[in-house]
């Protein structure tokens, strides 16, 4: 059941991402033009302590909407995930972890966009000094782990990295 792609053009890009159109063949034999996002990978952290996890207050503004999110970012060209999530926690809380572990990853959108999402955890992180990243998030905050089950289902967290490495966290507890 594999497609074939054919051909491969940009419609619109920059240096995040680009709008493509693929000339694809279905098994089937039905050959059509298919859309597709290419977007650069993502590195996440969950850091804990004391029963505790590390989360940004932040509002994202494409959907006016405010919630609790991990540490995050663009893997940039040549950077690892693991180096890129451990200086995402950095710039934008002022922690730095003191070893990270894989946690989980995922392909959040696979039919329609390639980003891969890596997300690792820390047990303890050692704080360094002020975000360097200032229009990250209003708030950093340690926050109980027994209350995120309630925060996420009062949609207080809602972003897809965050939950994917909250819900990986209370499996592996």
């Amino acid at each position: 059941m594999r497609w074939t792609v054919h051909g491969e053009g940009e419609v619109w890009g920059n240096q995040w991402m680009s709008v493509r159109r693929l000339d694809v063949e279905q098994p089937d034999g039905e050959r059509y033009d298919y859309h597709a996002v290419r977007l650069k990978d993502i590195a996440a952290a969950v850091v804990t302590r004391d029963e505790h996890v590390l989360l940004m207050w932040r509002h994202r503004f494409l959907t006016d909407t405010w919630a609790w999110e991990i540490p995050m970012g663009i893997i940039e060209a040549g950077e690892d995930p693991e180096t890129a999530a451990g200086r995402e926690l950095l710039e934008e809380t002022g922690w730095r972890a003191d070893g990270l572990t894989e946690l989980i990853r995922s392909e959040p959108a696979a039919g329609i966009m390639d980003s891969r999402h890596f997300v690792y955890r820390a047990t303890s992180a050692t704080y360094v000094g002020e975000p360097t990243e200032r229009n990250e998030s209003d708030r950093i905050e340690w926050i109980p782990v027994a209350d995120l089950a309630a925060m996420i289902a009062r949609h207080e967290i809602v972003s897809g990295i965050t939950l994917i490495g909250l819900l990986q966290l209370q499996l592996e507890r």
